[in-house]
């Protein structure tokens, strides 16, 4: 899935640009040099002390954010500028190719993550898209705004609400949240789910989807032993069911 160059810097000039925070200086140069080549803005970061101050300043459009860094790692740094409420994108880096790191990124709130060494393209792509996503939410049809008994979930805003009080989501789980809940009453298998949200096919071992499934149920107020509203399938996927007139 490809996104025109020109829409993509006007998205960045709107937001903001992209920070890449990794301490090691060739790799942060190759990759800024590619990308603003591709008309992209960025701005480098070396010192993980530094990133969460840097990043809560500057709100960029998109972090790509190394694992392992000088005075604060990544996980630290992605979990405390989540807590401080930064919305935006967070690509992680990492050497590691344990399910485990990968995991508790997304856990702590990563959109996505890129296993070293880089491959420019497919960091470009995974940039695209988690900025396509963030500019331009997508819709089911004309309807930006579904309410399931005490949950609201606004598409516009991309905000979601249980019992009037505000949801914290990241991007990632906001746009799975949306179409589980816009597809209600259809089982979403992990290749349709990982086709529409990251533009990429599901290898058959990425636990993405399953680690932001686990962190959306307790916040939409699901049972994450006994879910009732995203339920799991078997061998087929994720269900989003909505509550009858007895739950709501």
């Amino acid at each position: 899935m490809e996104t025109d160059k020109g829409t993509l810097k006007d998205t960045l000039q709107e937001q903001g640009t992209i920070l890449i925070v990794e301490d090691d200086q060739k790799l942060a140069g190759l990759i800024s040099d590619f990308l603003q080549q591709q008309g992209l803005t960025v701005a480098l970061e070396a010192d993980g002390s530094a990133a969460v101050q840097r990043i809560l300043d500057t709100q960029p459009a998109l972090v790509v954010l190394d694992l392992m860094l000088p005075g604060e790692d990544g996980l630290s740094i992605c979990q405390r500028v989540r807590e401080a409420g930064f919305a935006r994108p967070i690509l992680m880096l990492t050497a590691r190719s344990e399910d485990q790191d990968h995991i508790r990124g997304l856990e702590l709130g990563a959109d996505d993550y890129v296993n070293k060494p880089v491959r420019p393209q497919v960091l470009l792509a995974r940039i695209r898209a988690l900025l396509r996503r963030s500019a331009e939410p997508e819709d089911s049809g004309n309807t930006t705004r579904l309410s399931f008994g005490n949950l609201l979930i606004d598409n516009d805003r991309r905000e979601a609400w249980l019992s009037s009080e505000l949801i914290e989501l990241t991007g990632a789980e906001f746009d799975l949240l949306w179409l589980l809940a816009s597809n209600a009453g259809r089982i979403l298998s992990r290749e349709e789910i990982f086709v529409s949200l990251r533009g990429i096919e599901y290898d058959g071992q990425d636990r993405s989807i399953d680690v932001r499934i686990s962190r959306i149920r307790p916040k939409i107020g699901d049972d994450p032993e006994i879910p009732r509203m995203i339920k799991t399938v078997r061998s087929k996927g994720y269900l989003f069911v909505a509550p009858g007139p007895e739950q709501q």
